[in-house]
């Protein structure tokens, strides 16, 4: 019998943590399917942070580096100009790399580290409680904000994907998201383009990655995936904000993907 559907190798035989319909498994699941078909297992070295995926290492059967909060891009920087060949990537919410971490991401960026960063944005600080993050809808309620998030007293939600985009160092950014089965597979795509991306050496990468949360969004899976489409794409829009890694050819056109 053919079979159609197996455990990726490079995901342990563990159960997740995780709330139902929670983002990050099927991230995780996305990222060992990438790992197997590029062969890059034992290259892999990850860098989770504290926050709802703390544990990955759990689950991800490859080399990892606990950081601490928000350090996830300085951490990776050591990692890989001590070992070169190796293929290093963070693993963050956006209370890590978008509020503590967002001078460490730019400067990365900016460095050109040839790093990826995996970047889950679910709107929220999910393991703390469900607290205002910055890239917090506006009018949206956490249990910081319980009357919904007021831009005049804190601030617009953050785009960090467009911010990082704007530094030279930065050769590939996309943003997705993990509410459909069309969007799920385009995660995948951008993962292993991500990864190509720091192969090539090419500079620093990162996808962005929408998220549910339906414990602290107080919703059911259903309907927070159909809320990732109807709400949150219009403060954070999907697609391919910045490429710089296709190379022309003789007459000047860009190669396709």
């Amino acid at each position: 019998m053919k079979k159609v559907y197996r455990r990726p190798k490079s995901l342990k035989r563990a159960a997740f943590h995780y709330c139902p319909g929670c983002g990050h498994s099927i991230v995780h699941r996305l990222l060992t399917e990438v790992f197997d078909e590029m062969n890059i297992q034992d290259k892999v070295i990850g860098i989770p942070p504290p926050g709802c995926s703390v544990f990955a290492y759990h689950y991800l059967d490859v080399d990892m580096a606990e950081s601490a909060h928000g350090r996830g891009a300085a951490v990776a920087t050591g990692l890989k100009r001590a070992y070169p060949d190796a293929l290093v990537f963070t693993y963050q919410g956006d209370g890590d790399l978008a509020a503590i971490g967002t001078a460490e991401t730019i400067h990365a960026a900016n460095r050109g580290e040839c790093i990826t960063s995996i970047f889950i944005n679910n709107a929220v600080y999910g393991m703390t409680g469900g607290q205002m993050a910055p890239t917090t809808l506006s009018n949206m309620k956490t249990t910081t904000t319980p009357y919904g998030r007021d831009t005049r007293l804190e601030g617009y939600p953050v785009r960090m994907s467009e911010m990082v985009a704007l530094v030279k160092g930065a050769a590939y950014i996309e943003r997705t998201a993990v509410n459909s089965p069309a969007n799920i597979k385009r995660t995948k795509k951008a993962i292993r383009k991500a990864f190509q991306t720091q192969i090539d050496d090419l500079g620093y990468s990162m996808v962005e990655i929408l998220s549910p949360c339906p414990t602290n969004w107080k919703m059911s899976p259903l309907e927070s995936w159909q809320w990732v489409e109807n709400e949150m794409t219009k403060e954070f829009p999907l697609g391919l904000i910045k490429d710089t890694t296709r190379t022309k050819d003789i007459t000047g056109k860009r190669d396709a993907d």
